[in-house]
């Protein structure tokens, strides 16, 4: 595997943040099955850079990294009182009209890194979901976690009975061409591979106050698979 660059996840720096759009398959932090991460990368590129949060290894998109720690201090304030806006996407199973769904459903973590619903021993866990646009088959979903517990979306989602693409984990199914494209054609001894090799979920934006009070908001664009799950959900809908 070709290392990869991580002055080309950048999507925004000033003098407090470098903002990445995180590619997936790559750990935020240290991973003893993978000698390459995140955390790694950026202080290969700068010293002095230290992760904010964290997102799962096969999710993309929006992750924000320090450069000293004032700033760090700062948005780990914010995210501990709520008051930085994450949005994710995330394409489900089945049609879902969602306006303002609030899932509130405490969460406890397993030692086996599954997630369960717990309301004696759970963590409060809130989640809002709006829907973007609903396919023949699938929808996408805008999920607005105002919590950060591990699995949080996923868990909240299948809850809901509308299971992320690709999260076998929670009951979501892996998504193939052919079962929305009409006379789908297969070369003969190949078996036909899903579009997405992984959950389909991706950090869209991340908003707060910065020190000085200024807004800072970073968008992250959908990375190929994602972008490529969704022309063709569009192409055949």
């Amino acid at each position: 595997m070709k290392r990869p660059s991580f002055k080309s996840f950048i999507i925004k720096e000033n003098n407090d943040y470098i903002f990445i759009n995180k590619p997936p398959f790559i750990s935020t932090l240290a991973d003893r099955n993978d000698s390459i991460n995140i955390l790694k990368l950026a202080r290969e590129y700068q010293p002095e850079l230290t992760v904010c949060h964290r997102l799962d290894k096969e999710t993309s998109g929006v992750l924000a990294l320090s450069k000293n720690s004032d700033t760090y201090g700062h948005l780990a304030r914010l995210l501990e009182k709520r008051k930085v806006r994450k949005v994710y996407h995330a394409v489900v199973d089945g049609i879902h009209n969602f306006d303002n769904q609030t899932v509130d459903a405490p969460i406890t973590s397993m030692n086996n890194g599954v997630v369960k619903i717990d309301k004696i021993a759970g963590k409060k866990s809130i989640t809002i979901f709006n829907t973007v646009k609903a396919f023949r088959r699938n929808t996408l979903v805008a999920c607005n976690p105002e919590s950060g517990r591990m699995h949080q979306i996923r868990i909240h989602l299948a809850l809901l009975k509308a299971p992320i693409i690709g999260d076998l984990q929670y009951g979501g199914k892996d998504f193939y061409l052919s079962s929305i494209k009409p006379k789908f054609n297969l070369k003969r001894e190949t078996e036909e591979q899903p579009i997405m090799k992984r959950v389909a979920l991706h950090a869209v934006s991340l908003q707060f106050k910065d020190l000085k009070g200024n807004n800072v908001l970073v968008e992250a664009d959908y990375p190929k698979d994602m972008a490529v799950l969704l022309k063709q959900l569009e192409k055949y809908s």
